[in-house]
């Protein structure tokens, strides 16, 4: 079971921009999917929100250990496909997550720190 995640967010596409975007995320799932084959990363889920007013149009969540997590960041292409989406969209953050096993230790010690300030 995986125990960290990156979360890549985006809102909209600039103006004139939206077929490129469109290819671009295409682009980026083909790479994402062979990264789930060779083992880099653990599972690829694309998601699509619906309009809600808000700035975040939609996400990628990779799911993976750390280590393969934080080498995969480093990386020419993902670094290429992440400056190509700021260039296209608005609003494209790359994030570090926590889920599985580091989400129960991330909790732990936010209790911790609170209890500790309280």
């Amino acid at each position: 079971m995986p125990d960290a995640a990156i979360f890549i967010g985006w809102g909209t596409p600039y103006p004139g921009r939206e077929g490129k975007a469109l290819a671009l995320f295409g682009e980026a799932m083909t790479y994402y999917t062979a990264l789930q084959q060779k083992g880099t990363i653990e599972s690829v889920e694309p998601v699509l929100l619906t309009p809600h007013g808000g700035d975040l149009g939609g996400f990628i969540l990779l799911r993976g250990q750390p280590d393969k997590l934080a080498a995969l960041k480093l990386t020419e292409e993902f670094q290429r496909l992440t400056v190509r989406a700021q260039l296209l969209l608005s609003g494209v953050g790359v994030i570090d997550a926590n889920i599985g096993g580091s989400l129960a230790t991330a909790m732990g010690s936010c209790g911790e720190q609170i209890q500790a300030l309280a």
